[in-house]
């Protein structure tokens, strides 16, 4: 097995050390693996796989713990499998990918369980085991490029002492480098025909003299490259462009209509922000409609380029399905869905509910969800739009009722404080927690144990060959007699 490791130099070389024969037990948070010290303390590593016996040049020295890389591998865990990707241990996007898959689930149903356990202070039911994906390669329906006229050079190519011309570069940020651009090849990431539009794209648009954008310098004509597909076979292709240039930019899309006739909608943006980000940005519409629609159970969602919509189309079906089972609906219930997004959970559990409310907080993202709603003649739906500590209030409920049930799907950073206390003040029967991060669902679950008790429990893996794991919890109302 080859091994290639990259670290940046200290500048305070007094701090470095090195520890020998440390024994990798552990997988912990942000894909990072543990060893321990001589002197007890923790080792957070980059670049390993528990189980194996590796020599660490530390990187990062704290009170309570190093950072740091492996540079000499004694013995190799058996849990190691080779990587399929070429860039591996260079981008960041597929940190585990020298994990066996089977190994892998087992350390995120760990996180989850340490996490409910210790920061949550929680009892645990039997938790049940991790729902593993049935593709571990090309599962993602949305990959976000970026370009760049100063590409990362690997340490193989350094070292080569040849010049390179060609600084043009289409593909990920370097992990912690923002303006650092890794030259893709080949990502197992996103199903075909992705690699042959993003390819395509920068050969042509390095033949043809355009620009890709410098970001310290900000300037340059080609900016990002977004490609959507769905599970019903459509695909979205939106290029962001930084300079106005319309000559190129028509000469561009008119390539990629013409060499890409699968291509449902193809869009554009001019952004000359410090920032890529689209969400305030107009977009237009090049050819094709400004949307595409994915699929679930016969309902049909409309995705534009702003829509949130879960990156692992097969495994959303999954975790979907996992939140209807856990609040087990009977058809009379008032249920209310916090951060709705574009409402697909929402209009999913719709046929077992009496009403479902949508909360979220993106205007956007509502007219979506009110728009699908219509186009599948759904009619026990409502929407609302507001920051969600301001909407989720008493007048809200006494206009809209007291919900039997609360399906919750917040983003990482967890649910408001405010928002906690008012599902501990109207405290319906259930409560279902889909978390995408089981540190912060369990820091508000911690908050709501003496109303509520845990009862189910279900890991499911949304990203192979990553740390990220999604988390379905079941809270039920502890009676007086319990």
């Amino acid at each position: 097995m080859t091994e290639t490791f990259y670290f940046c130099a200290m500048r305070k070389n007094r701090r470095r050390k090195v520890f020998e024969n440390v024994e990798v037990i552990d997988a912990g948070a942000k894909g990072k693996t543990v060893g321990k010290a001589p002197d007890g303390r923790v080792i957070f590593l980059t670049n390993t796989v528990p189980g194996d016996v590796v020599d660490v040049q530390t990187t990062k020295k704290r009170k309570a713990y190093f950072e740091g890389v492996a540079t000499k591998f004694h013995s190799f865990s058996n849990k190691r499998t080779e990587p399929q990707c070429q860039h591996f241990g260079v981008c960041g996007g597929c940190k585990w990918q020298d994990m066996g898959y089977e190994h892998q689930l087992y350390y995120k149903q760990k996180e989850v369980e340490n996490n409910l356990r210790r920061i949550g202070h929680l009892e645990l039911p039997e938790t049940t085991p991790i729902l593993g994906s049935q593709k571990t390669y090309f599962y993602r329906n949305k990959m976000e490029f970026s370009f760049s006229d100063s590409r990362w050079l690997t340490l193989d190519e350094i070292n080569s002492d040849k010049e390179f011309d060609d600084k043009n570069a289409l593909g990920f940020h370097i992990p912690g480098m923002w303006d650092k651009i890794l030259d893709i090849k080949k990502c197992h990431l996103q199903q075909d025909p992705s690699n042959a539009i993003r390819l395509a794209t920068r050969n042509f648009a390095i033949e043809n003299g355009m620009e890709f954008f410098n970001p310290r310098n900000q300037h340059g004509l080609l900016r990002t490259l977004m490609i959507r597909t769905s599970s019903t076979g459509e695909i979205m292709v939106l290029v962001q462009f930084f300079e106005d240039d319309a000559e190129k930019r028509k000469l561009l899309l008119d390539y990629l209509k013409e060499k890409f006739p699968e291509i449902t909608s193809l869009l554009y943006v001019i952004n000359q922000k410090q920032n890529d980000t689209i969400y305030d940005q107009e977009i237009i519409c090049f050819s094709g409609r400004d949307h595409i629609f994915e699929e679930m159970e016969g309902l049909k969602f409309k995705i534009n380029a702003k829509s949130f919509y879960q990156t692992n189309s097969e495994q959303a079906y999954e975790l979907y399905k996992i939140t209807r089972n856990f609040a087990a609906l009977e058809g009379s219930e008032l249920v209310y869905d916090l951060y709705t997004g574009t409402g697909t959970i929402a209009q999913f559990v719709s046929k077992k509910a009496k009403k479902v409310i949508g909360i979220e907080s993106v205007p956007e993202a509502i007219a979506d969800a009110k728009a699908n709603a219509v186009r599948n003649n759904i009619e026990n739906v409502d929407f609302f739009v507001g920051d969600m500590k301001n909407v989720f209030n008493e007048t809200f409920i006494a206009q809209n009722g007291v919900p039997d049930v609360i399906i919750t799907d917040p983003p990482r950073d967890g649910m408001h404080k405010d928002v906690v206390q008012q599902i501990l003040n109207i405290a319906p029967n259930k409560v279902v927690y889909v978390s995408c991060n089981s540190a912060t669902q369990a820091r508000d679950l911690e908050m709501m144990k003496e109303v509520y008790k845990v009862t189910k429990v279900q890991p499911v893996d949304m990203f192979p060959q990553t740390h990220h794991v999604e988390n379905v919890v079941l809270l039920e109302k502890i009676q007086p007699n319990e």
